[in-house]
């Protein structure tokens, strides 16, 4: 705790040269807890201000109104910014002096802590698994893993993208936030059990996408301190530039005075709760792009009057347009877990090393997360003993009131922690055929909409997951992976056992799950926070991601991917962002774009 504390206090130390950018001569360098001078809270807003953008940066209108500055958002706002004026509103807080977002250790912590102002949102999808969405400028990259690795050459053209540009794209995200790890001892087991378990060839350091074991990127540096996409707000122009921190969007406005309904602004709420309106400059190419995230973006469509009929009816939404796919083929890629222990504690790691296997599965492995003894008796959600123990079968579903379950918190507690001194091995089904849909459950924004992805439902997807289950159980028992971990050769079945045990889901638990793979992984599927899809390509925008049926209004996010990219998708969605930026610059200015 000790060494936490003074790397916070370090943190909060750093001379405004490496916390801001640079100022004019002579100005008066002040630390600034939001890093860039562009960034205020949303109750700075004043609608209408005093004077024009030119003259102070602030003004009633923008050419471009970001809603959401995510892992897409700040890539694409810092872009759009070097010709034009640009207004970013985003929900959350940011993420610097942060200490549960900045550091390794804290990563389990920072993912689960799931208080009001934290930087995760739970939520809970009908098919009974825990889930976080982001509310924190930087968006997921400020509680995922860390893990970059670019997406395959098959992906970008299936996206339609320019080759060239996505390859002059991913570099500019990585001259920023990306390092080269320090293979830890975990890690290094694991590249050695894949490779004697036939996951060939070893392909080393790389960001691409290669079949076989090889070691990626990360947004950690060598001082287990997170770098996310907030940062890539350094490349902006500042003058152009302007975010607002708690500013939750109430609702995109519309002009339907035309033929076609066109996006004019947007009204907001700000961190004291009062409501402000923002409008796009009256200029062609000026628009709003929804970077809300795949849950987010197709949410703000239904309540700003853009979906299926009846959902907007049952809730008396006023209609703008009627689009039926709206919140439908939300896909999250099914993960299970298996725990793994050591004789010994083992150091902290994320993901560093991947077996990308040709049957559609990807094996990651993170270690030493356990918690310490002032955290034991401390709820952290997803992570903590305490929601562990709603896998109790002794517990029935409507029964797991707090009191209700203090008998099976007691009793586990103790095994909680057996467990967690080691790791766990994780396989993502790469493409599910599975999907689901997204439905609004009140018109309330700071509400979660109901979500159900229905894991597992496509046979296929089971199969493939078997496949996973059965390769992991081979490298983890594999000569070179138990030299490490000191432990005895288990047999699947008791992998299996111990993994349910520690596994963290709504859903119920059968007896054969040590026995039949097939049912393991229908009980023990969690979350891998890849979810995706809601505003599908050729169904809700079109391929340059114009809202289709609408002027000046893009959604560009994940939320239109129909399937994750690469292994671990951050990597392509700030690249997505810069691109996209690019992309629209270059076709409203030409050459004189200057990017």
């Amino acid at each position: 705790m000790a060494l936490k504390l003074f790397l916070f206090a370090l943190l909060l130390s750093l001379p405004p040269s490496l916390s801001s950018p640079p100022k004019g001569k002579g100005e008066e360098r002040r630390f600034n807890p939001y890093r860039y001078t562009f960034i205020e809270k949303a109750s700075s807003f004043s609608s209408p201000p005093s004077s024009s953008f030119a003259s102070n940066g602030r003004d009633s209108s923008y050419d471009y109104i970001v809603i959401g500055g995510g892992t897409a958002g700040c890539p694409l706002a810092a872009t759009l910014s070097r010709n034009f004026s640009v207004l970013v509103l985003e929900r959350g807080g940011v993420p610097f002096s942060n200490a549960n977002v900045s550091f390794l250790g804290n990563f389990h912590i920072g993912l689960a802590d799931t208080s009001a102002s934290s930087a995760s949102q739970p939520f809970v999808s009908t098919d009974g698994v825990l889930n976080t969405r982001a509310r924190v400028l930087g968006g997921g990259s400020c509680i995922n893993a860390g893990f970059y690795s670019r997406a395959d050459a098959g992906f970008i053209k299936r996206q339609g993208w320019n080759p060239k540009l996505v390859r002059e794209s991913y570099p500019w995200v990585e001259r920023q936030v990306v390092h080269r790890p320090k293979l830890t001892l975990w890690q290094k087991a694991l590249r050695d059990g894949l490779l004697e378990s036939g996951v060939r060839p070893f392909n080393g350091f790389t960001y691409d996408h290669m079949y076989g074991t090889k070691i990626g990127g990360t947004i950690f540096d060598r001082f287990g301190r997170r770098h996310t996409a907030a940062e890539l707000l350094s490349y902006a122009n500042p003058q152009k530039l302007r975010v607002l921190i708690y500013a939750t969007v109430q609702k995109i406005i519309f002009d339907t005075s035309g033929k076609r309904p066109r996006a004019a602004g947007v009204v907001f709420k700000d961190e004291n709760g009062n409501q402000h309106q923002v409008l796009l400059r009256n200029k062609p190419g000026s628009e709003v792009i929804l970077s809300s995230g795949a849950i987010g973006s197709p949410q703000m469509l239904m309540l700003s009057g853009i979906g299926p009929r009846n959902e907007l009816q049952r809730l008396k939404i006023p209609v703008v347009l009627v689009n039926e796919f709206v919140g439908q083929g939300m896909a999250d890629n099914p993960m299970n877990t298996i725990v793994v222990p050591s004789m010994e504690p083992v150091e902290k790691s994320l993901i560093q090393t991947v077996g990308i296997s040709r049957k559609g599965v990807y094996i990651e492995a993170s270690s030493g997360f356990g918690q310490s003894a002032e955290s034991i008796h401390t709820h952290y959600g997803i992570m903590s003993a305490e929601s562990q123990q709603l896998l109790s079968t002794a517990v029935p579903p409507k029964e797991r009131a707090p009191e209700a379950m203090q008998g099976p918190n007691t009793r586990k507690k103790k095994a909680f922690l057996e467990v967690f001194n080691g790791g766990f091995f994780l396989e993502k089904l790469a493409h599910p055929i599975s999907t689901g849909h997204l439905s609004l459950v009140n018109t309330n924004v700071d509400d979660n909409p109901s979500v159900t992805f229905n894991y597992f439902s496509n046979p296929l997807d089971v199969q493939r997951c078997v496949e996973g289950v059965r390769l992991i159980t081979k490298v983890v028992t594999s000569k070179r992976f138990l030299n490490y971990t000191r432990t005895e050769k288990l047999s699947v079945e008791k992998l299996l056992s111990l993994s349910t045990k520690a596994n963290i889901n709504l859903m119920p638990k059968h007896l054969n799950d040590s026995t039949s793979i097939a049912q393991f992984c229908k009980d023990t599927v969690i979350t891998i926070w890849h979810y995706h899809g809601g505003c599908h390509v050729g169904k809700v925008v079109s391929n340059d991601r114009t809202v289709i049926g609408v002027d000046r209004l893009r959604v560009i996010d994940g939320s239109t991917f129909s399937e994750s990219p690469g292994t671990n998708p951050q990597a392509t969605v700030m690249m997505m962002g810069r691109y996209m930026g690019v992309k629209i610059l270059r076709e409203r200015l030409g050459k004189n774009a200057g990017v």
